[in-house]
Formats: C-alpha cells, structure tokens, sequence
C-alpha cells in the first residue's frame, strides 16, 4: 500500500486531539458513575465504535492507493516560428523604447507560455536567415532574442516572402514531426518591397500552417534614427518616414487562415496573440508509460462515515432508570 499523503505530524496531531477529547468524555462519564448505575457494556461498545470509524477518517485522509497499472502520457505540442523583421525601419520610435526593443520585450514574455512547444527563430529583411533552429530550449531562445539587432542582416529592403519561405522550407524538412500542427508569428511593420508573396501563401494555406500576422507601429510613423542622425529618403532628400501598413499583414492572415494583430499607439493585443495561438490543437510530439497507483481513500472515508452515521442515529443507551 502507498499513501498519497504520509503526515505522521497530522496523524499525531489528530490522534492526540481525539484521545484529549475522548478522556474528558470518560472522565464525565465516570463522575455520572458515582450517582447513577450505568451500563458499562454500552459504553464500550460506543467506544469500539467511535475508534474504529476515526482510525478510517486518518486512513482515507493519508490517502491509501492500492494496487498498479501502467498510464500512458502523452506529450503534445505546436512547431512554431517566429518570424522577425529586422529590417532598418524596425529602429523607429514611434513606439518606446523603439519597434524593435518592444518587440524582443513582448517575445520574451510571449515564448514563456509555450514552454511544451518548439519555437524556432527566423530574421529577415531583404533576406532571411535561420537565427535560432526549432527547440525546446526556453533559454537559448531568450538568449537569441537578447542579441537581436537592425545589424545582423543585409538592409536592402523589407522582403516578407522571404521569411515564410524559409519556415515553410524548414517544416517540409521536419519529417518526423510531419504531422506536427505549425505556425508562424510574422512581427513586421508591413513594409514589403518584394514580389514573391502570393504563391508562397497558397503553399503555406494547402499545407495548413497558419500565419498570426503581428504589426508593429503606427499610421503616423516616425523617422528612422541611424547614430546622430536619421535615414534620408534620396529620392526627395528629406527624412525617410516609416509607417505601419497593415494591409499586406492583413493579407497574410486572412489567405492562411491565420489572424493579425497590432502593437501600436491605440492597440497592445500581445494577449489576444497569445490567445490565438494556444487555440491551435497541438499534436502528440512524445509518449511515455508510467506507473500510476489508484487512491483508494474514499472506500475508507465512505466505510468511516456510515459507523459516524450509525452513531449518530442510533445512541446506545448507556443510563438505566
């Protein structure tokens, strides 16, 4: 027999109590001795009875199990990407500290409630590069967020087929986890100056991996700091100024049967993300047996409180007059 709940502090406590309360109903009963003739046969009955249903209530209290049997448990989970611009507009301050820090902020706290799930890290911007390969490992992956910068790739553009692309390259190459349900989180302002979008998002909606599209910035937008001084727009010779387009974003989402979501001035839906996500029915990633004994406590407690009920409803008489 193994207790679920071995308290021997509990079980002296309780046992002490009772013994206390149990002497002072015997010390009453041998002062009514002294004047009465009482049945001392009943008595010891009664308190055969009474000991009998309390040692029961420490039993099931323990928590007795009985018995074994094997239990299978199953390890399910998501195959998620995350997708992060990088690109030199995500330096923008239209929102504190700047697109970028909010966004490794918001990531950092956001990868914590995916603990069973991998996460893997994409950064792009003309091009896209595997920064971190799908793990279980929730401090590599807080450590690659903590060095993401403007700086670790190319600026030549925004390209966001280019990061769908290699995710959805990175799942077909999964293939013991084929049937793994999949995701990508796209964190970008919506900039896009490439041309290769349509057919990758018919291969991602085929294959079922939805895209949660999460813009960051605003409709007003800002300058784009670069040391001392900001981006320059050659084209007209003025401070460029980058804005959030949501419509490209939007798009995503809706042809892969995905969401957007928005980080600016007027929204912060890092929670509905998180939400959205975990809707998602993950799939069995591992299994194991284990042994698992079955508590047994309620025959006990159901055993002690038909005797509690028996001396509840049924005294014995212990007076003759």
């Amino acid at each position: 027999m193994i207790w679920a709940y071995p308290s021997s502090e509990l079980s002296i406590l309780l046992i002490g109590l009772f013994t206390f309360l149990y002497g002072i109903y015997l010390y009453r009963f041998w002062r009514i001795n002294q004047r009465l003739q009482v049945k001392k046969r009943s008595l010891v009955w009664k308190c055969v009875l009474r000991t009998l249903y309390f040692a029961l209530f420490l039993i099931a209290l323990a928590g007795p199990s009985i018995g074994s049997a094997l239990k299978e448990i199953k390890q399910e989970g998501k195959d998620i990407f995350l997708a992060i611009d990088l690109s030199q507009s995500m330096n923008a301050q239209d929102i504190n500290p700047s697109r970028l820090q909010r966004v490794k902020f918001e990531m950092k706290n956001l990868v914590k409630n995916f603990s069973s799930d991998r996460i893997g890290i994409i950064i792009f911007s003309s091009e896209a590069f595997i920064q971190c390969p799908l793990t279980f490992d929730q401090n590599v992956i807080q450590l690659h967020l903590d060095g993401l910068n403007t700086n670790l790739v190319p600026n030549y553009g925004t390209d966001i087929a280019a990061p769908l692309n290699m995710a959805y390259q990175k799942f077909q190459n999964e293939n013991d986890q084929e049937n793994t349900s999949k995701a990508i989180i796209l964190i970008s302002d919506g900039e896009d100056f490439g041309e290769n979008l349509p057919p990758i998002l018919d291969k991602l909606a085929e294959q079922g991996i939805r895209v949660f599209a999460l813009g960051v910035g605003t409709e007003e937008g800002s300058t784009i700091p670069r040391g001392n001084s900001v981006v320059m727009d050659p084209q007209v010779n003025r401070p460029a100024i980058t804005r959030l387009d949501a419509t490209n974003l939007k798009t995503i989402a809706t042809r892969t049967d995905g969401a957007y979501f928005e980080i600016s001035d007027l929204a912060m839906e890092i929670p509905q993300l998180i939400n959205a996500v975990e809707r998602l029915e993950g799939t069995v990633m591992a299994s194991r047996m284990v042994e698992a004994s079955a508590n047994k406590y309620f025959y006990f407690l159901a055993a002690a409180l038909v005797l509690a009920l028996i001396d509840l409803m049924l005294p014995l008489r212990t007076i003759s007059i």
